[in-house]
């Protein structure tokens, strides 16, 4: 069986397909989303700077993993992925930026993850991929599942401001969009220094 808090080290890299190079500059759409944390979220409707990071299905421990998944490049590491957002959470939230989850997978599959791995932030279901749809997000098909490509964005007040895709390794992904969120405040404190 096996370990989905490991990453193989002979993981196939993802290529960049540019299936994502459409989102930046794009207003998200106003699609209510069932969380983890409760209710719904429209990620369209949240104030301020939003990181979303999204992923193509997670694994439970001992439950085996569909035939070939470590063999599709940007399938494995969902559960790293996710512990890195969750380990870096509160200096997302210094910086003063909401973090979700997002996947096409039920949120009742997905609140048995956030409550397995303590995860402070919502994680969004887009089980009928209403989101996916609309944004055109980039998808793969495997066993007769449609799931989101791994993919992360940051957004402010509903547009899309700068995406990261493909992501690979996926459990550096929340240390390289915490670091872009940083320079962007460093440029904008720049910025307004300026006479």
């Amino acid at each position: 069986m096996h370990d989905p808090y490991v990453l193989p080290d002979d993981l196939p890299v993802p290529q960049d397909d540019g299936g994502a190079a459409h989102l930046p500059g794009l207003a998200i759409p106003h699609v209510p989303l069932a969380s983890t944390a409760g209710g719904t979220v429209d990620l369209a409707a949240v104030p301020g700077t939003v990181v979303v990071f999204a992923y193509p299905r997670t694994g439970r421990p001992g439950v085996a993993l569909p035939e070939g998944w470590d063999e599709i490049p940007g399938a494995r590491g969902c559960t790293p992925h996710t512990l890195g957002y969750r380990d870096l959470h509160p200096e997302f939230v210094a910086l003063g930026a909401t973090v979700f989850g997002l996947s096409t997978q039920d949120s009742a599959y997905q609140r048995e993850l956030a409550q397995r791995l303590d995860v402070p932030f919502g994680i969004l279901s887009d089980e009928h991929l209403a989101l996916t749809h609309a944004l055109h997000l980039p998808t793969m098909d495997v066993h007769g599942m449609t799931l989101i490509k791994r993919l992360a964005w940051i957004a402010r007040d509903g547009v899309i401001e700068r995406v990261f895709y493909p992501v690979f390794p996926p459990d550096r992904n929340a240390v390289v969009v915490l670091d872009a969120l940083r320079k962007r405040g460093r440029s904008s404190s720049d910025e307004g220094a300026r006479p």
